[in-house]
């Protein structure tokens, strides 16, 4: 008897408890809740914190995010207005509004992202179509700073844009909420998070810019060839002036110097015949010491100069 008295108690204390568990649950600050019984949706959504009391086992608790929501696209080709073709990779940040609308359009998460792949997707490819390729990579109009090198002439290969990217984004943005807004959601912000050209038109664009680069190499060998002339030019034009300044002031100084030996000589001419010959006779002894010392052997003609003078010793 007492045994089956412990089995009763426990019995309804496990009853208890699973009764308690089933009507009481929690929603948390970065929860919302809808009810639904049999499927259908009943009552509003639960979006303050606390405690919270349902009906057990009839009715059904489904939690909702109530922080922002990440929505990342897969990318996809697109055709610009200019005929250009590029894979467009966007992303997207949303947030459940209304959970109850939510529930009866959406029903999960899941369904959520279906139903933005469609939107978002329809969205960034109608209006990539409607524009061209610098509109989608631009954001404004600024002139782009160049590398200071003359033969870059950036300013004439852009041309003025009127929408540009971050319009572009704005207006998927705005048009997207207006498709998204019986669904409970709202789309807080989109960006286009890459572009890029297909594989066929990639292969042009690189060879044009390197056919771009090759040019601007060209006209940047060609004006060093150039300047390299004119400085070449200049240096022979100077070298040639300073050869010529300097052969003219050793003729001068050549001419100064002669002139002044003919005055020295005729000076000498002029003086005495013994004057004269004391000159002679001291200029030849000179020679004789520069010249010759004591080993030295010279043969003379009596004619020579030399000779007169050595006779006497």
């Amino acid at each position: 008897m007492k045994i089956r008295k412990i089995i009763i108690s426990t019995s309804i204390v496990i009853i208890a408890l699973i009764l308690i568990f089933e009507c009481a649950y929690i929603v948390k600050e970065t929860e919302q809740v809808v009810i639904t019984q049999f499927g259908k949706p009943v009552g509003e959504a639960k979006i303050t914190p606390g405690l919270k009391i349902k009906v057990p086992f009839i009715q059904k608790t489904n939690y909702f995010e109530k922080r922002f929501l990440e929505w990342d696209g897969d990318p996809n080709q697109v055709p610009t207005k200019d005929k250009k073709f590029i894979f467009v990779d966007a992303y997207a940040r949303w947030q459940i509004t209304d959970p109850l609308q939510f529930f009866k359009r959406l029903t999960n998460e899941r369904g959520a992202q279906s139903r933005l792949d469609d939107i978002l997707d329809g969205e960034t490819r109608d209006f990539i179509a409607n524009n061209d390729l610098e509109e989608a990579v631009r954001t404004s109009n600024r002139i782009p700073l160049s590398s200071g090198l003359s033969g870059e002439e950036v300013g004439d290969t852009l041309s003025d844009i009127a929408i540009g990217r971050l319009k572009i984004q704005e207006m998927i943005l705005k048009s997207a909420n207006e498709k998204a807004k019986d669904l409970g959601i709202v789309i807080l912000d989109f960006r286009l998070k890459r572009l890029n050209y297909v594989e066929e038109v990639r292969v042009q664009v690189y060879e044009r810019m390197k056919s771009e680069r090759f040019r601007i190499a060209e006209k940047f060998r060609s004006e060093g060839q150039g300047e390299a002339s004119k400085i070449n030019g200049e240096k022979e034009k100077d070298l040639k002036a300073i050869q010529s300044e300097a052969f003219r002031k050793a003729e001068e100084i050549r001419g100064r110097a002669d002139a002044r030996a003919t005055s020295i000589y005729a000076n000498a001419y002029n003086q005495s015949a013994s004057s004269r010959d004391l000159y002679s006779f001291a200029k030849s002894m000179e020679t004789f010491e520069r010249t010759f010392d004591s080993t030295t052997t010279i043969i003379l003609s009596t004619k020579s100069e030399l000779y007169k003078y050595l006779i006497n010793f």
